[in-house]
């Protein structure tokens, strides 16, 4: 008897699960990617990056699903590098077109792309809307190895731009960080006109964070027999995500923000609101409260918002706020905490945005703050990830005693927007006068709440 049990047993025994490599050079990549990878930090490659790159380097289209901040650039940038390098085919301009759904996500393609290829020289181009043209007309006369740039300004280059043709392109990559974002109408047309420019004897690779049905569309535009890989579910958070969240009267939100910053006063934070306004508003109150807060809207100007992103990138801020704009696959290096002030009516939204912290095996912590109103958006979320998240108590004591400093601080900001103008006026010039006049108020307002918080 014990002796068929233990055939059974080796009948229903499953096989074990192929060891991903642990190392770039295990993947194949070369040594001197090897060593660039080494540079940026990159000690050993990502789940995506382990499963994606062999079957690049085999020379097959992919499409590719993973979570945010799991290494997606590094898993379609590597295999196109080392196939200019092997080629020994540096001086091949416009090698590969990498196409993003948003300005400021090709921008940070692009600087890895740079990273990377530093050693090799090589070249990359940023073809985004709300940047000067003559710049990018002058950047493609340098015959680029890499264009990044999102669908609608690429096209504008491509019919406007003399002498700049995708016509002898290797590679076409398509970053969606959400799939539906780069086929809205607005973007369809345009990726359909680039199709038509680029040559159908090409390597296509795909690569999402979340996909949902309309991609097909594009998977069968682009893609002859891809290699799928997904390293995760559709809509998921990754491990080393810590999430809670705390059920807040709608009245004293502002409140409960306080009492989370101040429980993490030198971490990197990013707080997610629901409108442009908020986050002016929301900036101008946590800078009144003697808080090192700036935020980045969809109606800043491109420049404004690439300056805000610089200077919270370089730590002379710690505290972002940003609406959804901001949360289409940034890679902002050590961002510790998301903060969900305004609770997302699109579920998948808080994937994104939770998406900005624990990132490539790093740790991180999101907390959401859930008003009377919101609660049914929050259900909805869970629902989408499929498990509860841990509610957070405080003393109430704690939250009444915040009321009070931050009352005058917002009432402060109100009237300070009113004076300017309001956000709409100030669209190029939002925060230069503000910085100015903090360093005179940081230090008094400082003080205001320190003495509120004691009593």
């Amino acid at each position: 008897m014990a002796k068929e049990d233990a055939v059974v047993e080796a009948v229903e025994k499953p096989e074990p699960a192929p060891r991903l490599a642990s190392t770039f050079a295990e993947l194949g990549i070369c040594k001197e990617l090897v060593e660039a990878c080494d540079l940026m930090g990159w000690k050993e490659p990502t789940r995506i990056q382990a499963e994606a790159i062999p079957h690049a380097l085999q020379g097959k289209d992919l499409i590719a699903l993973a979570q945010t901040g799991s290494g997606k650039t590094g898993a379609f940038a590597l295999p196109i590098l080392q196939e200019l390098l092997e080629k020994r085919d540096i001086q091949h301009s416009f090698f590969a077109c990498v196409l993003s759904p948003t300005r400021e996500l090709a921008i940070q393609i692009a600087e890895q792309f740079e990273a990377l290829g530093s050693a090799i020289g090589l070249r990359c181009s940023v073809l985004v809307g709300g940047v000067d043209r003559m710049q990018q007309v002058l950047s493609l006369g340098k015959r680029p190895h890499i264009v990044v740039g999102t669908p609608g300004r690429l096209l504008d280059h491509l019919t406007d731009t003399k002498g700049f043709s995708l016509k002898k392109i290797k590679y076409l990559v398509c970053v969606l960080d959400e799939a539906d974002k780069l086929l809205n109408v607005e973007f369809e047309k345009a990726l359909d006109d680039i199709l038509i420019e680029i040559p159908k004897d090409r390597r296509t690779f795909l690569f999402s964070a979340t996909m949902t049905k309309k991609v097909n569309k594009l998977q069968r535009a682009c893609l002859r027999n891809p290699a799928k890989v997904e390293a995760a579910s559709k809509y998921s958070t990754v491990d080393s995500l810590k999430q809670e969240f705390y059920f807040v009267p709608a009245d004293y939100k502002d409140c409960y923000l306080l009492h989370v910053l101040n429980e993490r006063r030198e971490s990197m934070i990013m707080i997610f609101v629901r409108t442009c306004e908020s986050t002016r508003l929301l900036a101008l109150m946590l800078r009144n409260l003697g808080l090192k807060a700036m935020s980045i809207s969809g109606q800043m100007s491109q420049d404004k918002r690439l300056g805000a992103l610089n200077r919270f990138k370089a730590k002379d801020c710690n505290i972002l706020i940003c609406t959804d704009v901001a949360s289409r696959g940034l890679d902002i290096q050590g961002v510790d905490m998301v903060i969900n002030y305004d609770i997302p009516m699109a579920s998948k939204d808080y994937v994104h945005r939770v998406g900005r912290t624990a990132r490539a095996g790093r740790s991180g912590y999101a907390v959401s703050l859930v008003n009377q109103y919101e609660a049914q958006w929050f259900v909805l979320i869970e629902q989408l990830l499929g498990k509860k998240i841990d509610q957070c108590k405080v003393d109430p004591d704690e939250i009444m005693i915040l009321k009070e400093p931050i009352s005058d601080a917002k009432r402060i900001a109100l009237m300070k927007m009113k004076d300017s103008g309001g956000h709409k006026k100030r669209r190029k010039g939002e925060d230069d006068d503000e910085e100015i006049e903090n360093h005179h108020t940081h230090s008094k307002r400082s003080k205001s709440f320190k003495k509120s918080n004691r009593r």
